[in-house]
């Protein structure tokens, strides 16, 4: 083991920041400052993906005086514009991570958006029409994406953001009829080749809040609404101690 003291990395997704969101999200946060070294932000960080939410986003975290780092999710992406939407959070401080890593603290980071498909032998395949290969191989890259960030990370203590689901374990709590559209186990294939000490998800609201890929990594999934509902007493997001 290194002698790198301990980091505190709290993770929260689904803010889904919207018009009627000031004055609201910055109360939940406010405690992170004291609670963690870094916030990690898993996605769906406004609500229709506009300038106008992500605007008024960067002014809710404006409270947060940590490092923050994250990913966009499928709603940043509702309005055509999710680079307007990066560069406006970017802006504000946080670094968005779409298939890049980042070192903060001694810690590395790995992140990517994600994608659907389903989980084990309901995973979709590329076969028949081509619409369906075409969404099967977005899943592929968005893997891919996440493969090629963690390689590129030279720390001992490794984490990995996305805003899908890796495995079905967290989704589980959901209707069963919507577990392909949550995640994609292919999500979980880069982790196999570079392991890492946790990795955060949003996007299940009523999913399971932990779990673990077949190899033993623990996967947590930190949905605000699934925060409030599992552990309501507890802060506005789940903190991890990395050793």
């Amino acid at each position: 083991m290194s002698d790198e003291k301990s980091i505190r990395i709290a993770a929260v997704g689904d803010l889904h920041c919207r018009k009627t969101s000031m004055h609201a999200i910055a109360p939940l946060l406010e405690s992170v400052n004291g609670d963690a070294d870094v916030l990690v932000l898993c996605g769906d960080l406004t609500d229709h993906g506009t300038a106008e939410e992500a605007h008024l986003l960067a002014k809710e975290l404006s409270v947060v005086r940590i490092p923050k780092v994250g990913v966009l999710g499928n709603h940043d992406y509702e309005s055509g514009h999710p680079d307007e939407v990066e560069k406006i959070l970017s802006d504000a401080g946080v670094q968005i991570l779409d298939g890049e890593a980042v070192e903060i603290q001694g810690v590395g980071f790995a992140g990517a958006k994600g994608f659907i498909g389903g989980f084990g032998r309901g995973t979709l395949g590329a076969w028949g029409e081509s619409a369906i290969k075409r969404i099967v191989q977005e899943a592929i890259d968005e893997a891919l994406k996440l493969e090629s960030a963690l390689s590129r990370l030279r720390t001992e203590r490794r984490i990995a953001i996305l805003h899908y689901a890796p495995i079905r374990e967290t989704v589980e709590g959901e209707p069963l009829e919507i577990f392909p559209y949550l995640g994609c186990g292919r999500l979980a294939e880069p982790l196999n080749r570079y392991p890492v000490n946790a990795l955060f998800h949003g996007h299940a609201h009523h999913g399971s809040p932990e779990g673990r890929t077949n190899q033993g990594v623990p996967v947590y999934n930190v949905a605000l609404p699934l925060l409030h509902s599992a552990t309501p007493e507890s802060p506005n997001y789940r903190v991890l101690t990395l050793k």
